[in-house]
């Protein structure tokens, strides 16, 4: 069956404009598009999409309409020996450019094709109290931010970008050699379809300059090394005037020289004399909200956890508040005196004496302890 003149199929006469014709497409393609059409229509709808899509693919493109208006369907039939490569490739590249502004795309014949801006990352150190309390900083970030100037357009005030006459404002070229055909940025534009004439002098054209922001950093309680905080748009501003990129604050929380973190949970080490751990007592211990007493059983050993419920870190995603646990050391006493090391020797005596044992769990032991200081005036 010979194929219908794609003039004819679109509706448009040969003298129309590159807008017609993409006005043309894009009423026929929403009318026939097969996610429209059920039922009986279906069939009919389908074949009508891709007649519609194939008048379009040729008459958008300068060369292959400019070989239609000459030969005719064997000007632009792959099988004649020119090429219009057809496919899915095609078919993406073209139902993108139709419904990219409907849909908020970059893409447009003889547009702009705008970027969004870069996301950004800053390292921010913390101390164990602020990431534990929460707090604001404030940071300053090296960007790139849009041109004020020219409003980010690249063009100098007064003139506008001007569609690129190589690509026709697509950004991409398309080379022909026999059956094959080569798509490559346009070295022109650069892709982005369109040229400046006349540049911003602030920008030189770029429509973006580096500066450094100072924002604030809002940084909530419990955070802890690895998190990272997204400040919306605060990233590198887009180029055309596309929209700003992301900055993601990177948490690291600095070493303390008395806590240590693991998940929720604080930890400490309290050193004890060897004469509480012996026969018990109470000694401050410091925790972030500040000192609270500890009680020491008698009979405590080295390396004993006591846990202080609540005194930890408040989790940042909700849920219970952590411990504290303090690891207790016993202190061995050093550069004692004659008096001392005699004193400590009469209690190894009477510790074998009574053959008591040194363990936690030896009543006997515990109570000669005792016994021995409070003979000793203690």
């Amino acid at each position: 069956m010979a194929k219908r003149d794609y003039y004819e199929v679109l509706g448009v006469n040969k003298n129309a404009s590159e807008a017609e014709i993409k006005k043309a497409y894009r009423r026929l393609a929403m009318k026939h598009h097969p996610d429209r059409n059920t039922g009986d229509a279906a069939a009919s709808a389908e074949k009508s999409f891709k007649e519609a899509k194939e008048a379009y693919e040729i008459l958008s493109d300068a060369q292959k309409r400019a070989a239609y208006d000459q030969f005719g369907h064997a000007g632009v039939d792959q099988t004649m020996g020119g090429g219009f490569g057809g496919g899915d490739a095609s078919f993406s590249d073209i139902f993108g450019d139709v419904f990219g502004d409907i849909f908020g795309g970059a893409r447009g014949g003889g547009g702009s094709r705008v970027h969004r801006g870069a996301d950004l990352r800053y390292n921010l150190q913390l101390s164990l109290e602020d990431a534990v309390a929460g707090t604001t900083v404030k940071i300053r970030v090296p960007t790139l931010v849009k041109c004020e100037t020219c409003g980010g357009s690249g063009a100098k005030k007064g003139s506008t970008p001007k569609t690129c006459d190589t690509c026709a404002g697509h950004g991409q070229v398309r080379m022909q050699q026999g059956f094959f055909s080569v798509q490559q940025t346009c070295p022109r534009c650069h892709g982005k379809g369109t040229v400046i004439d006349n540049p911003c002098p602030k920008c030189q054209g770029q429509g973006r300059i580096q500066e450094h922001k100072t924002l604030s950093v809002k940084v909530p309680p419990g955070v802890d090394s690895g998190d990272r905080i997204r400040l919306a748009g605060e990233g590198e501003a887009g180029e055309s005037g596309g929209p700003p990129g992301d900055l993601y604050v990177q948490v690291a929380v600095k070493p303390h020289s008395i806590f240590s973190r693991e998940d929720n949970h604080l930890f400490c080490e309290v050193p004890i004399s060897f004469v509480i751990a012996a026969l018990g007592g109470e000694l401050e211990v410091p925790t972030l909200d500040g000192k609270v007493m500890l009680k020491i059983p008698a009979g405590t050993q080295t390396g004993r956890l006591f846990r202080m419920r609540g005194k930890g870190v408040k989790p940042v995603r909700g849920g219970p508040v952590g411990d504290l646990m303090c690891r207790v050391l016993v202190e061995t006493p050093v550069k004692l005196t004659n008096e001392q090391e005699e004193l400590l020797q009469r209690f190894d005596e009477t510790m074998k004496r009574g053959g008591a044992k040194h363990s936690p769990h030896s009543t006997s032991w515990v109570d000669g302890v005792k016994k021995f200081f409070e003979n000793m005036g203690f």
